[in-house]
């Protein structure tokens, strides 16, 4: 029983630690990136904004790993740094999983969520980055395929959310357009965990169970698409088998009765 209750005290210190960590160091880069956004050149302001996040995030996936909350195992994102322009598309279990893809690589420009690129904590870095707001899709779309001709990769999830449906939502139109246009191929990327933490609903004060495994393998890359809707029906089937045999979860508000048994893996 006191095992049980100094793990459980480890783990709130553990959260806590992560959460704050996380935030001093988004809120610490903001502050320098305002003037920097302001003051550099895009040609240099970009490069060095991805290079900051992606150092960043690898410092503090580091600092996870290292109080024992999380295992990583993601390096096989290294193989794709070397390459050209890609469209790479992940499933989307958690909150973490563009933490994950873009600590591994540095030239990469990012779709968000518009009310994070206004966020306090995270808005000044992305715009100096040179992320592109998800809110007008036709400027998404254009700002997306001239990153690509300029030799960057792109981070989208095809989702377009966190999943709600095992294995993986409906896949959204979006990828198979921007890569279309583009010409360039788009590289499937598989993210498994073992637990439903920072998933849809998930409270973010809410205690997880730790130490959390993550595992990221590299999938299919496709061939530029030519029919979008053709295209989206193939990556969803790809993704529902490959995905099939992982590790299960359920976001945080599924009903306890559709929980399975190996929701969690040992």
């Amino acid at each position: 029983m006191p095992q049980r209750w100094l793990h459980r005290l480890y783990e709130y210190f553990a959260l806590g630690f992560g959460l704050g960590l996380l935030g001093a160091m988004s809120l610490t880069w903001s502050l320098l990136a305002v003037p920097l956004y302001h003051l550099l050149p895009k040609r240099w302001g970009e490069p060095l904004g991805r290079w900051a996040i992606t150092t960043g995030f690898r410092i503090y996936l580091g600092a996870l790993s290292l109080t024992g909350a999380c295992r990583f195992d993601i390096t096989a994102l290294d193989a794709l740094r070397a390459e050209g322009p890609l469209v790479i598309a992940p499933n989307h279990p958690c909150l973490l999983d563009a933490v994950m893809v873009i600590s591994r690589l540095p030239n990469m420009a990012c779709i968000m969520k518009a009310d994070i690129v206004d966020n306090v904590f995270l808005g000044a870095g992305a715009r100096l980055a040179g992320y592109i707001r998800n809110d007008a899709q036709l400027s998404m779309i254009k700002q997306a395929v001239a990153d690509l001709k300029k030799g960057s990769h792109l981070l989208i999830f095809p989702e377009g959310t966190r999943t709600t449906r095992w294995p993986i939502n409906a896949c959204k139109g979006t990828t198979a357009l921007i890569a279309s246009r583009a010409g360039v191929p788009v590289q499937t990327v598989f993210i498994e965990t073992d637990s439903a933490y920072l998933s849809k609903g998930w409270p973010l004060f809410r205690r997880p169970a730790m130490p959390i495994t993550y595992r990221i393998r590299l999938g299919r890359r496709f061939d530029p698409p030519g029919k979008a809707g053709a295209f989206t029906e193939e990556l969803e089937r790809y993704f529902i088998d490959e995905l099939r045999d992982a590790p299960r979860f359920l976001p945080a508000d599924a009903p306890r009765a559709e929980r399975p048994d190996s929701a969690r893996s040992t």
